[in-house]
């Protein structure tokens, strides 16, 4: 059961992963670094963040400890970027390789080693919450770069198919 269970939760992880990359797909460095919505975070900040939300939850929480960033971590705005495309899109590919890693070799009953200082961090009490947490972190910021793409040109519909 263990395995079949993990396979789904990186099975839908993964599928929430592509979702937000293909939204932003064919966007430009104009548009993937222009805020659309007053809150003013841009469709690159955000990918930026999801890589961060999965180097923080699977990394720091689950194995209680990350890998050094290879910048700053306050050197912007929230939900900004002063990072290019390619390496904004590197990092967060190498996040979603390193979670992966840590979802195939720990057993989904593990307890978090590291610990998530605000909400819902006190609720999550092993790695299968932590999984959950990203495929529901991911999918709502899926569905924020949707709106975005959508005020951008248009485009609806961009998720894997």
């Amino acid at each position: 059961m263990g395995n079949s269970e993990k396979q789904a939760l990186l099975t839908f992880l993964e599928a929430q992963r592509a979702a937000v990359l293909a939204i932003i797909d064919g966007l430009g460095d104009d548009a993937l670094t222009t805020a659309v919505l007053p809150s003013g975070w841009t469709p690159l900040g955000l990918v930026e963040h999801l890589g961060h939300a999965e180097r923080h939850w699977f990394q720091e929480v689950a194995l209680g400890s990350a890998d050094p960033l290879p910048w700053p971590a306050d050197d912007h705005e929230p939900l900004t970027t002063p990072r290019s495309p390619s390496t904004v899109l590197a990092f967060y590919r190498a996040q979603c390789e390193r979670s992966d890693a840590v979802l195939a070799a720990m057993p989904l009953s593990m307890r978090p080693r590291g610990r998530h200082p605000h909400p819902p961090g006190d609720q999550i009490t092993d790695l299968r919450q932590i999984a959950l947490h990203m495929i529901e972190e991911t999918a709502r910021h899926a569905g924020h770069l949707d709106v975005v793409r959508e005020l951008i040109d248009g485009k609806t519909g961009l998720g894997p198919r």
